[in-house]
């Protein structure tokens, strides 16, 4: 396990690309063990790829995509407006509440923080906010998309943890609402300290807000949709994803009449490319989760845990704590296929629940792509906002501060993240 590890590292330091640095550092395992066949490594790469629940990440990608063609991104934009422009940074709460209602469609949140650069950014810094509050805004906000279903990251840590898909995402309704919550009082604070006042002086009235929902129902409901067909046993965590591509058709072509064949081209291409991103770093990790499994590093690393404390909160802060700094440094995705057979069994014989477990490892290792040295998130907006990363690090303090306290906050009381899933699964 320590040649895997540091091969691991040292081609991720020589800039090799995720996935071929964990196939390369996995098969170095199977090639010094002297114990198991070479052949068995490749086997595992086969097996990966051979689960059904895997086909819901393909399925959702597509659908991510083909929404962001139908018109809805902008119909979100003026939801947002009409609700919380009127607040104090009025402009800046209409990015957190788009980032939660974004979280509905795209799943991704490297792929909101993008888009709100683009659409958002340079509004913001044309009335008046610097740009590394906007950056900061924008990005530590798009963490909203990690806990709101259908997230990605979820999707990955429920079919490697064997941990009910359904249970994760009606778990990351609530959290997604308190980070929204969290993040806006936030902006409220900042922007009432540095006079960075409303985007209009006047509130909306209820007709408006009513009309405003409306314009963007069909967004709105997509979310909704997907927890009724997964709660009502119509679709399995995969068939739904099918589903979502049709929806995203149906609406497109025939409701908002906004999405053309050469957009669906366009959607299939950028799916197939992400998709095969993601199923390279998924099947590669299949070596290592056999490596991991075989050198039984679970019972190691909770026998040393458990001879520090047996409390079941202090262990999980230890592990969230341990994820918090790695995500600094790697990817969510491929800590959620490595890290979590690590974990998960760590975690359950204390009691812990799993979905509960997923939920706080999901918000802290996307917040690593928010934060220095290797968040894409962060890179991405300050790239396309042209802020100094150095400026982009001061202003998202309060921000992640504020994200880390909500986690203590869902770590100490497991009941904000289980209610939902208890009272309806």
């Amino acid at each position: 396990m320590i040649l895997l590890a540091l091969t691991f590292f040292i081609l991720m330091a020589l800039g090799v690309p995720i996935a071929f640095a964990i196939g390369m550092a996995g098969f170095t395992f199977f090639l010094t063990n002297g114990i198991i066949p070479v052949s068995i490594g490749v086997q595992q790469v086969a097996t990966a790829s051979q689960s059904f629940p895997l086909l819901a990440v393909p399925f959702f990608v597509l659908a991510g995509h083909m929404m962001n063609r139908t018109g809805i991104t902008h119909r979100l934009i003026g939801c947002s407006n009409v609700l919380v422009s009127w607040m104090s940074g009025g402009l800046a709460q209409v990015c957190i509440v788009l980032s939660t209602l974004m979280g509905g469609v795209s799943g991704s949140a490297v792929a909101d923080a993008a888009m709100e650069a683009r659409i958002l950014g340079p509004d913001l810094i044309r009335s008046g906010y610097s740009k590394g509050f906007t950056s900061a805004v924008i990005a530590v906000g798009s963490l909203i998309t990690a806990t709101i279903p259908p997230s990605l990251g979820l999707i990955l840590y429920g079919f490697v943890g064997n941990v009910s898909i359904g249970r994760l995402f009606l778990a990351g309704i609530v959290p997604g609402f308190l980070m929204m919550a969290v993040l806006m009082v936030t902006v409220w604070w900042i922007a009432r300290r540095r006079g960075y006042g409303a985007a209009t002086t006047q509130r909306p009235t209820g007709k408006a807000m009513w009309e405003a929902v409306v314009h963007a129902k069909w967004a709105l409901l997509f979310p909704v949709a997907l927890l009724v067909a997964i709660r009502g046993g119509l679709f399995t965590p995969s068939e739904v994803g099918a589903f979502a591509v049709i929806y995203a058709g149906v609406i497109g072509f025939f409701v908002h009449k906004e999405l053309t064949l050469r957009d669906m081209a366009d959607a299939l291409v950028e799916a197939v490319t992400d998709t095969g991103l993601i199923l390279l770093i998924i099947l590669f990790s299949g070596m290592v989760g056999y490596a991991i499994v075989f050198e039984q590093a679970p019972q190691s690393i909770a026998a040393a845990m458990t001879g520090l404390t047996r409390e079941p909160v202090l262990v999980v802060a230890l592990i969230l704590v341990f994820l918090f700094v790695a995500g600094l440094f790697i990817e969510s995705t491929v800590l959620v296929l490595l890290l979590t057979p690590i974990f998960l069994p760590i975690v359950q014989p204390l009691g812990v629940d799993p979905v509960h477990f997923g939920i706080l490892m999901m918000t802290i290792v996307t917040l690593g792509s928010m934060t220095p040295p290797v968040g894409v998130a962060m890179y991405t907006v300050c790239s396309l906002l042209d802020c100094p990363v150095e400026e982009y690090i001061v202003e998202s303090i309060p921000f992640v501060l504020a994200v880390v306290a909500l986690v203590a906050v869902m770590l100490l009381w497991p009941g904000l993240v289980l209610f939902v899933p208890n009272a309806l699964m």
